[in-house]
């Protein structure tokens, strides 16, 4: 064989073991055995990615209602006065004690405050509670020589007479039923249902009361949490929020008394069936809600709570293959899992009891 072979042959045998030298330098590098410029190997995790501690607390559910702030329900205004209407006041104008609900041929019809309805005219020799009513509101308006009872003396057709020259009415003493209309407060003008110039007699207006309150129709299987003085709290369009009182509950309307306008089932909203009640939620502080009038509200009440219980965030709870939930335990010591009783869900977090665990104990939780 002549030397230029001989030399071909041992170029070719040296590039092959090159080549392998270089793949197994490659592959070491890979598998992190050594070679310089090769990642640290990655170090085999030890605990949970993330912890949180066990806290003692009180765990509230509340549930949140779509409610309607305004002036309550409206009530219509029957005039028994003959004549035609010359005057109205305005929708949304407050009458107060004294002040003119409407004129008929130019004379008013005055609100007073009470319960009892005129239901008669009062004048010398008329005795009643009716007459106690009155006498107790001619008074509060600055007319006085006479005793606030149940009888109507000379001396309470003595103030009428003066009451009736300041109303520009005939001042004949006796006070005529069509002429007075009671309510038990202040009102505030919500309708007009007559224009000017139509008859005085039968429906000319409706009123409400002049504090604003909430009203919420509650399905009858979620009503529970509506009892008479029971505080809930009443978020506004404004962002701010109010504390609320249930001051009235209403029957249960159901499907034959409520008609066509019953609302529908709302699937989100377990008890919102056709069966609702009406509960109206009086507000104290009348200051906070503003210039605000009828508009949506949120009304958002404690459906429970749980005083001083231990509770961690939902996600530490691990399903067990046993059956029910546990907790990773860490600690100096290392990690464990505790199996726990859950208790109330709320706000993100559980309620849990078991074996060891104690106020800032911590656990593990997904990152």
């Amino acid at each position: 064989m002549t030397d230029w072979r001989r030399r071909r042959r041992v170029r070719a045998a040296l590039g092959g073991v090159a080549a392998l030298v270089t793949l197994a330098v490659a592959g070491a590098a890979t598998l992190g055995l050594g070679g310089r410029g090769g990642d640290d190997p990655t170090p085999a995790r030890t605990g949970p990615a993330a912890t949180a501690p066990v806290t003692r607390q009180t765990l509230v559910k509340t549930v949140t209602l779509a409610g309607e702030l305004g002036y309550g329900p409206a009530v219509p205004l029957a005039s028994t006065v003959t004549g035609t209407v010359t005057w109205l006041p305005q929708v949304g104008a407050t009458v107060r004690r004294g002040g003119v609900l409407l004129r008929a041929d130019e004379l008013p019809v005055v609100l007073l405050y009470g319960f009892l309805p005129m239901y008669r005219p009062l004048a010398e020799g008329t005795e009643g509670s009716d007459v106690r009513q009155f006498e107790r509101n001619l008074a509060a308006l600055g007319y006085h020589g006479f005793t606030v009872d149940e009888e109507f003396t000379a001396a309470t057709t003595a103030a009428v007479k003066r009451w009736q020259k300041d109303l520009e009415l005939p001042d004949t003493g006796r006070v005529e039923r069509d002429r007075v209309v009671y309510a038990p407060k202040a009102v505030r003008i919500a309708q007009h249902l007559v224009r000017l110039g139509a008859s005085a007699s039968g429906d000319v207006l409706t009123y409400t009361g002049n504090t604003r309150m909430v009203t919420v129709s509650a399905g009858a299987g979620e009503a529970a949490w509506a009892a008479k003085g029971a505080k809930v709290t009443v978020t506004l369009p404004t962002g701010g929020s109010v504390t609320g009182e249930v001051r009235a509950v209403g029957a249960p309307a159901s499907d034959a008394s409520a008609g066509a306008g019953q609302r529908p089932v709302n699937p989100e909203r377990p008890g919102t069936d056709a069966a609702t009640v009406e509960v109206t939620i009086a507000i104290a502080d009348q200051k906070a809600l503003g210039a605000l009038g009828a508009t949506p509200v949120d009304v958002r009440y404690v459906a429970k709570e749980r005083r001083d219980v231990l509770t961690v965030p939902v996600e530490a709870l691990l399903a067990l293959a046993e059956g029910g939930y546990g907790v990773e335990v860490t600690g100096p010591a290392g990690t464990r899992v505790v199996a726990v009783q859950a208790g109330m869900f709320a706000d993100g977090r559980v309620e849990v009891s078991g074996e060891g665990l104690t106020d800032g104990v911590m656990v593990g939780v997904p990152q």
